[in-house]
Parts: C-alpha cells; structure tokens; sequence
C-alpha cells in the first residue's frame, strides 16, 4: 500500500476502526428529511464523532466548509427510487473526479446476486485499478441483493465481502447479519476492515446493539446514513455509535452519555 492510501485511510477512520455518514441519498431518494440543509447535518455528525461523510460529488462544495477537519468520500455510482430498478447502480463519476473533489477516498456499491452483478463486478475492478494507480482508498459497498437471496445470510455477505477484497477494495461495507456469532463469518471472510451499513431506522437501543455485535465479531465499525441523518439529534446518535465503535462502550451507557433517552 502506497504511503498516499495509508494517508488518506487515516483521514477516513481511526485506529484501523471507522464511523462515516453516507449521505448520497439525495441521488436515490431526493431531498429527504436532513439532506435539505445538509450543511447542519454534516456539521452535526461530524462534531459528534463521525471520523468521514460520503456524498455524491456535485454536493462537495457544501461539504468541505462543515465537515469540521474530518475525512470526505465521494460515491461513485447511483440509481433512484422511482426509476426502473433501484438495484441497477450506474457510475457517476471517475477517481479524478473525486479528486478534484477534494475526496480522501472513493466509494461504490455493487449487488452481488442481481442481474446486474456482472456490470459492476466490472465497474468495480476498473475503479480499483485507476484508484490505486492515483493512491485512492476505495470502499466497496457489497451487498448481497438479488433473486432469492437472502440479504441478511451470513454466508451470502461473506461471499459479498470475500468479492470486494478480490476486485481490490480497501474497505468494504455490507449489511448485518442479525447477531454477533453469525457476523464472525462475515467479518472474517477478507482481510480488509469489514463495517455495517445501517439500514431503515429500528430504535436508537437496537441499532447500537448491532454496532456492538459486529466490534465483537472483529468487524470494523459503520456506515450509517438515515439512522443518523435522520435521526432527532445526529449530533448525539453520532457520539453514541462512535463511543460503541471507538471505546466499545456498551449501548445503554453510549446512550447516556450522549444525553439519548434509553428506551424502558
């Protein structure tokens, strides 16, 4: 690994661990609750904890004066809810791109088990090759989506993972198994950090108890959007996941001491 990717991964996490924000959900969903004034989010989010947000590379110039010092990915692909497949990502952009930018590390999602897998599995390995050639970190987003795949089995995510590392990812991001035993598989199927994404809203409690699970099981942190960007207060749902990914605070006292009501 260059001493230009080791740099810009530092600038994305900490300690080998990571909590970052995605926030390229205008793409997909337009202007959804805290995306509107996405400037007070990142400012929010950031001064909570989050050591990185991620957007699509249009929203840059609104990121940089708020991001508070902290590590900026630009997404690489995208589709919409109301276009004809959802699943079916298309590139947005270059690694130059993201450059100009002024990105630390570059993202893209692929669907392992669509009928679009084959696509990406090439888009993907054309943006390794280009983002190692300019010392770029890439984050995979690997999910396991398609005709009767199940996107929770963890045997399912492991072969999602274990894809992303053989296409050159630096970092890769899937969803959560459901508990921590299962997550193991998941976690220990590449040798690269392996961190969760945060899926529909379920309760400040129960999210931070997933965080818990996949730390336990050797993953490497999060990658939450809506949970956080929509959540109440960002600021204080940031400080608790980072507190659990971070200084494996347990849940309820990351809850505390963020000032979030623990549920009864």
């Amino acid at each position: 690994m260059t001493a230009g990717k080791t740099a810009r991964l530092d600038r994305i996490g900490r300690d080998g661990r990571f909590v970052t924000i995605p926030m390229d959900h205008g793409i997909t969903m337009g202007p959804v609750r805290g995306l509107v004034d996405i400037e007070a989010t990142i400012d929010a989010v950031t001064r909570g904890g989050a050591d990185a947000v991620l957007t699509q590379k249009g929203i840059a110039s609104r990121v940089h004066p708020n991001k508070n010092g902290k590590g900026y990915i630009v997404h690489l692909n995208g589709s919409t809810t109301i276009g004809p497949d959802e699943n079916d990502k298309r590139v947005t952009g270059t690694v130059e791109d993201a450059v100009r930018a002024g990105a630390d590390a570059v993202s893209f999602h692929i669907n392992v088990g669509s009928v679009h897998e084959p696509d990406q599995i090439e888009d993907l390995a054309e943006l390794t090759t280009e983002a190692d050639r300019l010392g770029m970190p890439v984050l995979a987003m690997a999910y396991a989506r398609g005709p009767g795949v199940d996107e929770h089995d963890a045997e399912s995510l492991g072969h999602a993972v274990r894809l992303a590392e053989e296409l050159g990812a630096d970092v890769v991001k899937t969803a959560y198994s459901g508990d921590a035993e299962s997550f193991e598989h998941v976690a220990n199927a590449a040798r690269l950090p392996v961190i969760i994404a945060g899926g529909s809203p379920q309760g400040d409690l129960a999210t931070l108890e997933n965080v818990q699970g996949v730390i336990e099981a050797g993953g490497a942190g999060v990658s939450m959007g809506r949970t956080i960007f929509q959540h109440d207060d960002p600021y204080a749902m940031t400080a608790a996941v980072s507190a659990v990914v971070h200084d494996e605070v347990d849940p309820e006292t990351a809850m505390r001491e963020a000032g979030l009501a623990v549920e009864a």
